[in-house]
């Protein structure tokens, strides 16, 4: 028997960037799906994971079946197809699975889930060659395809490489990487599962990234991200249908693409220059500055990307907690954490304020779904290598 340990991962700064080939700060955490698996002579996958229905696939078959879309059986099946797509091999092999992972809570199960697989695959049939970058692609392609979510990598880079990682996506296939140890001396990390299911909000997440590329085609490009910030700030009349002079255009009238997408775009843009801002704090060990890009991560949220709940959603959990937190905390920073739109808020809270933030949250969404974490500094992989 040989262990395996997949970790959860929290997005820090990098809001809804890395789809358009954006940057993100990203760390993994403590909280992790961790494995005892086996090899097997079956050609047969088998994961028993406490809590959940027993996972099985014949792997004689890893093409898409529909009825298994969003699914671990689906899952699974995924990153089997992707390691043969890339040329490497597959097999059998048995697991028991326990994991302290809240699942639909926002710090990716399911891609903590993928690169379990991976990794076992990686280990018992590839020796270990696949390194963690095409392991996390293949994690992200499983996702895509099998599970019908149009996600970036952000998820599965940061549980791949473990740590807190800067990462640059402008070059998809080879992304720019540093590594960042964050010296935050008396602050906990606190992750609020404010309650709600994220898991039917896929047409919310996908329609940020399609009425991003819709910018980024206004241009002749695929990818905000290959799109001179410059370019973008001064055409804002032109997406909106307007010429120079203020005048609507005869060609796609006065919403060339959109408000909304407009905003989001602007999103995308300023939030990639506050990845550099936090990334740069935690370099040279600055909190202040640190936080204050967390906090206008979280206002660009909540204001340009508007994913802090869904249209329609009286409940408005993310707003109620953000309001909350805006409240108690006096230090540290707070924002919507990873997809939003249901699911949770991060919160960096000082241990001065840290039973005042405790007393006001648990009345209202429990203390059980106040989940205290740290940075986890390995990534997914067999224990000990």
């Amino acid at each position: 028997m040989f262990k395996f340990v997949s970790p959860g991962r929290i997005e820090i700064v990098g809001n809804h960037t890395d789809h358009n080939h954006g940057k993100v700060l990203v760390a993994a955490i403590e909280l992790a799906l961790t494995a005892d698996a086996q090899k097997t002579d079956d050609n047969v996958i088998t994961l028993n994971s406490k809590g959940f229905p027993p996972v099985r696939v014949d792997l004689s078959d890893t093409a898409k079946i529909p009825a298994e879309t969003g699914s671990p059986q689906g899952l699974t099946r995924g990153v089997a197809d992707g390691f043969l797509k890339r040329g490497l091999k597959t097999g059998g092999f048995r697991a028991e699975a326990v994991s302290t992972i809240p699942v639909g809570a926002g710090v990716s199960s399911s891609a903590a889930f993928e690169l379990l697989a991976a990794q076992i695959l990686n280990e018992f049939y590839n020796g270990g060659a696949a390194d963690r970058v095409t392991l996390a692609k293949i994690g992200q392609y499983a996702e895509n395809v099998y599970m019908d979510k149009p996600s970036g990598l952000l998820d599965q880079m940061g549980i791949a490489l473990g740590g807190a990682t800067y990462i640059d996506f402008k070059d998809a296939e080879k992304p720019r990487i540093e590594s960042v140890t964050p010296a935050l001396d008396g602050y906990k990390i606190v992750i609020v599962n404010t309650g709600g299911d994220h898991s039917d909000m896929t047409a919310h997440y996908a329609a940020i990234k399609s009425e991003m590329q819709a910018v980024a085609r206004f241009f002749k490009r695929d990818y905000l991200a290959d799109v001179p910030p410059r370019e973008f700030y001064g055409s804002i009349p032109a997406l909106c249908g307007r010429n120079a002079v203020g005048e609507c255009n005869a060609v796609g009238g006065r919403n060339a693409v959109g408000g909304r997408a407009v905003l989001r775009a602007a999103h995308f843009f300023d939030e990639n220059a506050r990845v550099e801002k936090a990334f740069k704090a935690l370099r040279d060990n600055k909190p202040p500055a640190f936080f204050a890009a967390v906090a206008a991560s979280g206002q660009s949220s909540y204001k340009l990307l508007q994913n802090c709940y869904a249209p329609g959603d009286a409940e408005q959990r993310i707003p109620l907690a953000l309001y909350m937190a805006g409240r108690v905390l006096k230090k540290g920073a707070y924002r919507v954490h990873g997809g939003g739109f249901a699911g949770t808020v991060l919160a960096f809270v000082h241990e001065s304020e840290f039973d005042a933030f405790t007393e006001t949250f648990a009345p209202v969404f429990g203390r059980e779904n106040l989940i205290v974490t740290t940075v986890r500094p390995q990534g997914a992989g067999p224990v000990g290598k």
